[in-house]
């Protein structure tokens, strides 16, 4: 039985095991979204959904998503800077689930049709040391919980025909477009308080550009576009698992969201991720074939 096959006959019988509402999307659509993500081809969009509907069929996806992908290995919360929010008709952030396999090293060749509706973005990861983030509540609560800041450039895919009829909702009830990311070399948190607050600060004052090959730059923003200060994503991601009865552990990782517009890649496409005036970061790469 292929994949494609194999996606569409779980789907019948996750009913049961998600606690299916009716505000889903059917069983059945959520089997076609499958489908097409495992065939890396656009499917149908979906109608506008509430929260509800968003949360309810994210959960259905995830069952299916597993089922080919295998363990979780972290999270990653999207639509943090107000231009994606506007972008796609919200005003707060949604989350997804990061499964194994997805980040690559940096300088990772991957095809430009790595998904269905494949784009680029610069991101950041962090990784959880122990449980009590779950409990973090600010930005230098978050640096007491974390042991690594990883540059990062995150390779979302949007799945559908027509990603910009998705609102914040449906952006959650794909998973978030996760699929693939490169991941740079990792930057320890310091021990002291002092130094603590020092990388706070950068992280809200940093400049992050992509570039291509030549130096040219694609795109930029800045740490603070995430919500203010990127650590704030921990602390969102953090409460919105547990109204959903899920807790961080340590060793997994959070995907904080895009410093950068959402770009499409083509074949033959370099691109440098650089966080300027964020100490011991080093550029993180992707080539696109």
């Amino acid at each position: 039985m292929s994949m494609t096959r194999s996606l569409m006959a779980l789907a019948l019988g996750i009913t049961a095991a998600t606690g299916a509402r009716a505000e889903c999307l059917s069983d059945g659509d959520v089997g076609v979204i499958a489908s097409h993500y495992s065939s890396k081809t656009p499917a149908p969009n979906f109608p506008m959904l509430s929260d509800a509907d968003g949360a309810c069929t994210r959960a259905k996806l995830n069952v299916l998503l597993a089922s080919s992908l295998g363990k979780v290995v972290g999270y990653k919360a999207g639509l943090t800077s107000a231009a994606l929010q506007k972008r796609f008709h919200t005003d707060k952030p949604v989350w997804g689930k990061l499964y194994e396999g997805m980040i690559e090293p940096s300088g990772t060749t991957v095809p430009a049709a790595f998904g269905a509706r494949p784009l680029y973005e610069a991101d950041m990861l962090v990784r959880v040391k122990d449980a009590a983030i779950n409990h973090a509540r600010t930005p230098y609560e978050v640096m007491q919980h974390i042991d690594q800041v990883i540059p990062f450039i995150e390779l979302p895919d949007l799945v559908v025909q027509a990603p910009p009829q998705l609102n914040g909702p449906g952006v959650a009830a794909i998973n978030v477009g996760a699929r693939l990311g490169v991941a740079g070399q990792p930057i320890a948190v310091p021990a002291t308080r002092g130094e603590r607050y020092a990388l706070l600060d950068a992280l809200e004052r940093m400049q992050v550009q992509l570039t291509n090959d030549k130096g040219e730059l694609l795109a930029s923003g800045k740490g603070s576009d995430i919500l203010g200060q990127p650590l704030n994503a921990v602390v969102w991601i953090a409460e919105a698992l547990q109204k959903e009865n899920i807790t961080l552990q340590p060793g997994d990782v959070i995907s904080l969201g895009s410093f950068s517009p959402l770009l499409p890649p083509r074949a033959g496409l370099g691109v440098t991720a650089t966080y300027v005036g964020l100490p011991g970061a080093q550029p993180v790469q992707v080539h696109f074939k």
